[in-house]
Protein backbone atom coordinates (compact mmCIF):
# COMPACT_ATOMS: atom_id res chain seq x y z
CA UNK A 1 0.00 0.00 0.00
CA UNK A 2 0.74 3.40 0.17
CA UNK A 3 3.82 3.89 2.62
CA UNK A 4 2.42 6.58 5.94
CA UNK A 5 5.28 9.24 5.53
CA UNK A 6 4.31 9.67 2.07
CA UNK A 7 0.97 10.84 3.02
CA UNK A 8 2.48 12.92 5.44
CA UNK A 9 4.94 14.33 3.48
CA UNK A 10 2.01 15.46 0.87
CA UNK A 11 -0.19 16.63 3.96
CA UNK A 12 -3.01 13.79 3.66
CA UNK A 13 -4.66 12.10 6.52
CA UNK A 14 -4.87 8.50 5.99
CA UNK A 15 -7.98 7.76 8.32
CA UNK A 16 -10.23 10.37 6.11
CA UNK A 17 -9.36 8.77 2.65
CA UNK A 18 -10.57 5.41 1.26
CA UNK A 19 -7.30 3.56 -0.61
CA UNK A 20 -8.06 2.12 -4.00
CA UNK A 21 -5.42 0.68 -6.39
CA UNK A 22 -5.79 1.45 -10.49
CA UNK A 23 -4.13 -1.55 -12.13
CA UNK A 24 -4.22 -0.32 -15.98
CA UNK A 25 -0.50 0.40 -15.90
CA UNK A 26 2.50 -2.12 -16.13
CA UNK A 27 5.56 -0.08 -14.90
CA UNK A 28 4.04 2.27 -12.06
CA UNK A 29 1.90 1.30 -8.93
CA UNK A 30 -1.16 3.85 -9.13
CA UNK A 31 -3.93 4.36 -6.05
CA UNK A 32 -7.24 6.51 -6.69
CA UNK A 33 -7.43 8.18 -3.05
CA UNK A 34 -11.26 9.12 -1.97
CA UNK A 35 -12.26 11.72 0.03
CA UNK A 36 -13.44 14.97 0.30
CA UNK A 37 -11.18 16.11 -2.21
CA UNK A 38 -9.55 13.32 -4.30
CA UNK A 39 -6.36 12.50 -5.46
CA UNK A 40 -4.31 9.71 -7.60
CA UNK A 41 -1.32 8.94 -6.33
CA UNK A 42 1.88 7.11 -8.27
CA UNK A 43 4.59 5.20 -7.45
CA UNK A 44 7.24 5.96 -9.73
CA UNK A 45 9.26 2.60 -10.67
CA UNK A 46 12.77 3.61 -9.99
CA UNK A 47 14.27 0.14 -12.07
CA UNK A 48 12.54 1.66 -15.40
CA UNK A 49 13.11 5.80 -14.43
CA UNK A 50 16.94 5.55 -12.79
CA UNK A 51 16.45 9.50 -12.95
CA UNK A 52 12.78 10.15 -11.56
CA UNK A 53 13.98 13.82 -11.51
CA UNK A 54 14.26 13.78 -15.14
CA UNK A 55 10.27 13.15 -15.63
CA UNK A 56 9.63 16.38 -12.81
CA UNK A 57 11.52 18.67 -14.20
CA UNK A 58 10.26 17.53 -18.29
CA UNK A 59 6.87 18.04 -16.54
CA UNK A 60 7.36 21.33 -15.07
CA UNK A 61 8.63 23.14 -18.02
CA UNK A 62 5.82 21.33 -20.44
CA UNK A 63 3.34 22.64 -17.59
CA UNK A 64 4.78 26.18 -17.57
CA UNK A 65 4.88 26.32 -21.54
CA UNK A 66 1.55 25.34 -21.78
CA UNK A 67 -0.16 27.37 -19.07
CA UNK A 68 1.90 30.35 -20.29
CA UNK A 69 0.23 30.04 -23.92
CA UNK A 70 -2.61 27.93 -23.65
CA UNK A 71 -4.21 28.82 -20.33
CA UNK A 72 -7.23 26.71 -21.43
CA UNK A 73 -5.48 23.55 -22.35
CA UNK A 74 -6.19 20.89 -19.34
CA UNK A 75 -2.23 19.75 -18.46
CA UNK A 76 -2.48 17.43 -15.90
CA UNK A 77 0.37 18.76 -13.27
CA UNK A 78 1.49 17.21 -10.37
CA UNK A 79 0.75 18.29 -6.62
CA UNK A 80 3.57 19.09 -4.38
CA UNK A 81 4.61 18.34 -0.82
CA UNK A 82 3.72 20.69 2.18
CA UNK A 83 7.78 21.66 1.69
CA UNK A 84 7.27 22.76 -1.89
CA UNK A 85 8.74 19.37 -3.66
CA UNK A 86 7.43 17.70 -6.29
CA UNK A 87 7.88 13.70 -5.15
CA UNK A 88 8.03 12.15 -1.85
CA UNK A 89 10.36 9.87 -1.16
CA UNK A 90 9.49 6.67 0.83
CA UNK A 91 12.04 4.75 2.68
CA UNK A 92 12.98 2.06 0.22
CA UNK A 93 14.37 5.66 -1.60
CA UNK A 94 10.85 5.28 -4.32
CA UNK A 95 9.40 8.48 -5.34
CA UNK A 96 5.79 9.11 -5.39
CA UNK A 97 3.64 11.94 -7.07
CA UNK A 98 0.47 13.43 -6.45
CA UNK A 99 -2.19 14.38 -8.91
CA UNK A 100 -5.60 15.99 -8.36
CA UNK A 101 -8.83 13.65 -9.61
CA UNK A 102 -10.56 14.45 -12.67
CA UNK A 103 -13.81 13.75 -11.71
CA UNK A 104 -16.67 11.49 -14.04
CA UNK A 105 -13.62 10.55 -15.86
CA UNK A 106 -12.50 7.02 -17.39
CA UNK A 107 -9.93 5.21 -19.17
CA UNK A 108 -10.65 2.66 -21.68
CA UNK A 109 -8.36 -0.12 -22.97
CA UNK A 110 -9.18 -1.11 -26.23
CA UNK A 111 -10.69 1.27 -28.75
CA UNK A 112 -13.78 0.51 -29.99
CA UNK A 113 -15.15 2.75 -32.43
CA UNK A 114 -13.92 5.28 -35.24
CA UNK A 115 -14.76 7.73 -32.46
CA UNK A 116 -12.91 7.15 -29.75
CA UNK A 117 -9.64 6.75 -32.42
CA UNK A 118 -10.44 9.69 -33.18
CA UNK A 119 -10.53 11.86 -29.87
CA UNK A 120 -7.26 9.50 -28.38
CA UNK A 121 -5.68 10.47 -31.55
CA UNK A 122 -6.90 14.30 -31.71
CA UNK A 123 -5.94 14.61 -27.98
CA UNK A 124 -2.39 13.26 -28.37
CA UNK A 125 -2.15 15.26 -31.37
CA UNK A 126 -2.70 18.72 -29.38
CA UNK A 127 -0.26 17.85 -26.47
CA UNK A 128 2.47 17.60 -29.17
CA UNK A 129 0.90 20.71 -31.27
CA UNK A 130 0.43 22.89 -27.85
CA UNK A 131 4.26 21.81 -26.70
CA UNK A 132 5.67 22.71 -30.64
CA UNK A 133 6.90 26.13 -29.41
CA UNK A 134 9.20 24.84 -26.38
CA UNK A 135 12.37 24.54 -26.45
CA UNK A 136 12.95 20.74 -26.81
CA UNK A 137 16.99 21.56 -24.99
CA UNK A 138 15.24 21.99 -21.15
CA UNK A 139 13.92 18.43 -21.09
CA UNK A 140 15.90 15.15 -21.11
CA UNK A 141 14.85 11.53 -22.19
CA UNK A 142 13.87 9.70 -18.87
CA UNK A 143 14.38 6.52 -21.04
CA UNK A 144 17.43 6.70 -22.93
CA UNK A 145 16.96 5.81 -26.42
CA UNK A 146 13.21 4.21 -25.60
CA UNK A 147 11.89 3.85 -29.37
CA UNK A 148 15.49 4.09 -31.07
CA UNK A 149 14.94 1.30 -33.41
CA UNK A 150 18.86 0.87 -34.19
CA UNK A 151 19.41 -0.12 -30.62
CA UNK A 152 16.85 -2.61 -30.17
CA UNK A 153 17.72 -4.35 -33.34
CA UNK A 154 21.31 -4.53 -31.74
CA UNK A 155 19.88 -6.01 -28.50
CA UNK A 156 17.75 -8.62 -30.62
CA UNK A 157 20.55 -9.71 -31.91
CA UNK A 158 22.90 -9.93 -29.21
CA UNK A 159 20.08 -11.87 -27.44
CA UNK A 160 20.33 -14.38 -30.10
CA UNK A 161 23.80 -14.74 -29.83
CA UNK A 162 23.46 -15.25 -26.31
CA UNK A 163 20.21 -17.22 -25.96
CA UNK A 164 19.97 -20.63 -25.34
CA UNK A 165 19.54 -23.45 -27.68
CA UNK A 166 15.90 -23.90 -26.27
CA UNK A 167 14.89 -20.93 -26.31
CA UNK A 168 16.16 -20.30 -30.20
CA UNK A 169 14.56 -23.08 -30.95
CA UNK A 170 11.01 -22.27 -29.31
CA UNK A 171 11.10 -19.21 -31.41
CA UNK A 172 12.81 -20.03 -34.93
CA UNK A 173 10.09 -18.98 -36.86
CA UNK A 174 9.51 -15.26 -35.00
CA UNK A 175 13.51 -15.25 -35.77
CA UNK A 176 13.28 -15.44 -39.26
CA UNK A 177 10.41 -13.04 -39.01
CA UNK A 178 12.71 -10.47 -37.28
CA UNK A 179 15.42 -10.81 -40.02
CA UNK A 180 13.03 -11.11 -43.38
CA UNK A 181 11.87 -7.01 -41.79
CA UNK A 182 15.44 -6.13 -40.90
CA UNK A 183 14.76 -3.77 -44.02
CA UNK A 184 12.54 -1.32 -41.85
CA UNK A 185 15.36 -0.53 -39.15
CA UNK A 186 17.66 0.56 -42.19
CA UNK A 187 15.08 2.03 -43.43
CA UNK A 188 14.43 3.54 -39.60
CA UNK A 189 18.26 4.95 -39.56
CA UNK A 190 18.44 6.43 -42.99
CA UNK A 191 15.68 8.49 -41.79
CA UNK A 192 16.81 9.46 -38.88
CA UNK A 193 20.16 10.45 -40.00
CA UNK A 194 18.60 12.52 -42.75
CA UNK A 195 17.34 15.07 -41.10
CA UNK A 196 14.07 14.82 -42.53
CA UNK A 197 12.36 14.29 -38.91
CA UNK A 198 11.63 17.31 -36.80
CA UNK A 199 12.71 16.63 -32.67
CA UNK A 200 9.88 17.75 -31.02
CA UNK A 201 8.06 16.73 -27.55
CA UNK A 202 6.17 13.53 -27.56
CA UNK A 203 4.41 11.88 -25.34
CA UNK A 204 6.10 8.42 -27.10
CA UNK A 205 3.13 6.13 -24.95
CA UNK A 206 -0.09 7.05 -26.89
CA UNK A 207 -1.79 3.82 -25.60
CA UNK A 208 -5.85 5.06 -25.70
CA UNK A 209 -5.70 4.11 -22.17
CA UNK A 210 -3.34 7.05 -21.23
CA UNK A 211 -6.03 9.49 -22.15
CA UNK A 212 -9.15 10.22 -19.77
CA UNK A 213 -12.52 10.77 -21.47
CA UNK A 214 -15.69 12.23 -19.86
CA UNK A 215 -17.49 9.33 -18.45
CA UNK A 216 -20.85 10.44 -20.13
CA UNK A 217 -19.98 12.51 -23.41
CA UNK A 218 -17.09 10.01 -24.46
CA UNK A 219 -15.01 13.06 -25.01
CA UNK A 220 -11.32 13.34 -24.60
CA UNK A 221 -10.58 15.58 -21.39
CA UNK A 222 -7.08 15.47 -21.25
CA UNK A 223 -3.75 13.18 -21.90
CA UNK A 224 -2.67 10.93 -18.88
CA UNK A 225 1.09 9.07 -17.55
CA UNK A 226 3.30 11.79 -19.29
CA UNK A 227 6.33 9.61 -17.76
CA UNK A 228 7.86 9.21 -21.39
CA UNK A 229 7.28 13.18 -22.44
CA UNK A 230 10.58 13.75 -23.81
CA UNK A 231 12.23 14.69 -26.94
CA UNK A 232 11.31 12.23 -29.82
CA UNK A 233 9.90 12.31 -34.22
CA UNK A 234 6.32 12.31 -34.30
CA UNK A 235 6.47 9.01 -36.01
CA UNK A 236 6.81 7.67 -32.56
CA UNK A 237 3.68 8.68 -31.43
CA UNK A 238 1.68 7.86 -34.24
CA UNK A 239 3.27 4.78 -34.90
CA UNK A 240 2.05 3.73 -31.57
CA UNK A 241 -1.21 4.98 -31.89
CA UNK A 242 -1.62 2.94 -35.03
CA UNK A 243 0.07 -0.20 -33.49
CA UNK A 244 -2.04 -0.18 -30.69
CA UNK A 245 -5.22 1.03 -32.55
CA UNK A 246 -5.74 -0.64 -35.47
CA UNK A 247 -6.30 -4.30 -34.39
CA UNK A 248 -9.42 -5.37 -32.41
CA UNK A 249 -7.06 -7.45 -30.07
CA UNK A 250 -3.73 -6.85 -28.80
CA UNK A 251 -0.71 -8.01 -27.87
CA UNK A 252 -2.15 -11.02 -25.78
CA UNK A 253 -5.24 -12.05 -27.92
CA UNK A 254 -5.58 -14.40 -30.43
CA UNK A 255 -3.07 -14.44 -33.49
CA UNK A 256 -6.08 -15.42 -35.49
CA UNK A 257 -8.05 -12.54 -34.37
CA UNK A 258 -5.03 -10.03 -34.97
CA UNK A 259 -6.62 -7.88 -38.17
CA UNK A 260 -6.14 -4.22 -39.84
CA UNK A 261 -9.44 -2.15 -39.36
CA UNK A 262 -9.30 0.66 -42.09
CA UNK A 263 -11.71 2.60 -40.59
CA UNK A 264 -10.47 2.52 -37.39
CA UNK A 265 -6.66 3.55 -38.84
CA UNK A 266 -8.56 6.55 -41.16
CA UNK A 267 -10.30 7.96 -37.86
CA UNK A 268 -6.98 7.87 -35.66
CA UNK A 269 -5.35 9.69 -39.11
CA UNK A 270 -8.06 11.94 -39.10
CA UNK A 271 -8.18 13.22 -35.65
CA UNK A 272 -4.07 13.58 -35.15
CA UNK A 273 -3.43 15.01 -38.30
CA UNK A 274 -6.36 18.18 -37.73
CA UNK A 275 -3.78 18.84 -34.85
CA UNK A 276 -0.57 18.32 -36.10
CA UNK A 277 -0.81 18.72 -40.01
CA UNK A 278 0.28 21.99 -40.35
CA UNK A 279 3.25 21.39 -38.08
CA UNK A 280 4.50 18.18 -40.14
CA UNK A 281 6.75 18.99 -42.86
CA UNK A 282 6.42 17.61 -46.49
CA UNK A 283 9.30 14.91 -45.69
CA UNK A 284 7.02 13.84 -42.44
CA UNK A 285 3.89 13.66 -44.07
CA UNK A 286 6.24 11.30 -46.63
CA UNK A 287 7.01 9.20 -43.43
CA UNK A 288 3.10 8.64 -42.07
CA UNK A 289 2.74 5.13 -43.36
CA UNK A 290 5.84 3.79 -42.25
CA UNK A 291 5.33 5.29 -38.48
CA UNK A 292 3.14 2.20 -37.40
CA UNK A 293 5.31 -0.57 -39.51
CA UNK A 294 8.12 1.05 -37.31
CA UNK A 295 6.86 0.83 -33.96
CA UNK A 296 5.38 -2.61 -34.78
CA UNK A 297 8.45 -4.16 -35.78
CA UNK A 298 10.19 -2.66 -32.44
CA UNK A 299 7.70 -3.74 -30.49
CA UNK A 300 7.86 -6.93 -31.42
CA UNK A 301 11.59 -7.14 -31.74
CA UNK A 302 11.64 -6.09 -27.74
CA UNK A 303 9.31 -8.87 -27.03
CA UNK A 304 11.59 -11.21 -29.18
CA UNK A 305 14.52 -10.27 -27.26
CA UNK A 306 13.08 -10.79 -24.07
CA UNK A 307 12.18 -14.34 -24.51
CA UNK A 308 15.41 -15.23 -26.11
CA UNK A 309 16.67 -13.40 -22.97
CA UNK A 310 15.00 -15.83 -20.41
CA UNK A 311 11.89 -13.24 -19.79
CA UNK A 312 13.40 -10.83 -17.87
CA UNK A 313 12.01 -7.34 -19.08
CA UNK A 314 8.49 -8.07 -19.25
CA UNK A 315 6.34 -9.48 -16.62
CA UNK A 316 5.06 -12.90 -17.70
CA UNK A 317 2.50 -15.03 -16.08
CA UNK A 318 3.14 -18.45 -18.16
CA UNK A 319 5.56 -19.92 -20.50
CA UNK A 320 5.96 -18.54 -24.14
CA UNK A 321 3.86 -15.17 -23.06
CA UNK A 322 6.07 -13.02 -24.95
CA UNK A 323 6.44 -15.48 -27.96
CA UNK A 324 2.57 -14.52 -28.14
CA UNK A 325 3.20 -11.18 -27.64
CA UNK A 326 5.91 -10.85 -30.26
CA UNK A 327 4.25 -13.25 -33.36
CA UNK A 328 1.26 -11.19 -32.21
CA UNK A 329 2.87 -8.15 -33.28
CA UNK A 330 4.68 -9.43 -36.45
CA UNK A 331 1.50 -10.62 -37.62
CA UNK A 332 -0.02 -6.84 -37.72
CA UNK A 333 3.54 -5.60 -39.07
CA UNK A 334 2.33 -8.30 -41.77
CA UNK A 335 -1.11 -6.31 -42.64
CA UNK A 336 0.16 -2.92 -42.10
CA UNK A 337 2.47 -3.33 -44.81
CA UNK A 338 -0.30 -5.18 -46.99
CA UNK A 339 -2.56 -2.60 -46.29
CA UNK A 340 -0.65 0.89 -45.60
CA UNK A 341 1.01 2.28 -48.56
Amino acid sequence: MIPGEVLEAFSLDQSQLKIEPIDSGHINKTFKLIGDRSYVIQRINKSVFTNPDLIANNLRVASDHVNKNYPGYLFLSTLTTSDGKEMAYDEDEFPWRLFPYIPNTITIDAVADEQQAFRAAQAFGRLSKNLSGVDTTLFSETIPRFHDLGLRYEQFESAFINASQERKNSSHELIENAKTFAFIKTKYEELIQSGKLTLRITHNDTKINNVLFDADSGKAICVIDLDTLMPGYFIYDLGDMVRTFVSPVGEEGKIENVSFRKNIYDALLAGYLGEMNELLTEDERASIPFAGQMMTFMIGLRFLTDHLNGDIYFHVKKPGQNLIRAANQFRLLELLAENVG
